[in-house]
């Protein structure tokens, strides 16, 4: 009995499905999308600072690298730019103070400042747990997009790391 309503089914379903497609008024149209490409570059200063560059939105988002944060010991204040400020490549735009010992923080890249990582005033330890994420310090709106050329890749950082110890 359940092979008679099985093959019963069956059938019906194929049918069902030939009918559907037989039926243009069927077919969903999907309005086609272009396609966008994003890309997203990380490019590393000497200094042990990294940006993180969006060129859909020409945001550049600055953090300070891993290996920054673990030289500086237990992070205890973050003086930040406010927002608005211009700056170019290499200026001083804030500082690290930790335990072990204070150290600038320097523009990887020109703009205007768009925002600032708020919660770093009440918890500088994000730049402990995770400086290239949580711990992000600033957001740059760039103005000169080739000056990323001048930065240094992943693999070159770890080269520059390597050759520092």
């Amino acid at each position: 009995m359940f092979a008679a309503v099985r093959h019963a089914s069956r059938s019906g379903a194929f049918a069902l499905r030939a009918a559907h497609r037989a039926t243009p008024a069927a077919r969903v149209l999907r309005p086609t999308t272009p396609f966008v490409r994003t890309l997203i570059t990380k490019k590393y200063t000497e200094d042990h600072e990294a940006v993180v560059y969006d060129d859909q939105t020409q945001l550049g988002t600055v953090t300070i690298t891993d290996y920054a944060q673990s030289s500086l010991g237990d992070v205890v204040y973050v003086e930040l730019p406010q927002p608005g400020t211009e700056i170019a490549q290499g200026d001083q735009i804030g500082a690290v103070e930790s335990v072990k010992a204070a150290s600038d923080i320097f523009a990887p890249i020109s703009g205007t400042v768009e925002e600032i990582n708020e919660a770093l005033n009440d918890q500088p330890a994000l730049l402990n747990k995770s400086p290239e994420e949580k711990g992000w310090l600033c957001k740059i709106k760039v103005s000169d997009p080739s000056e990323l050329d001048k930065l240094m890749t992943e693999e070159e950082y770890k080269k520059h790391c390597e050759s520092d110890h």
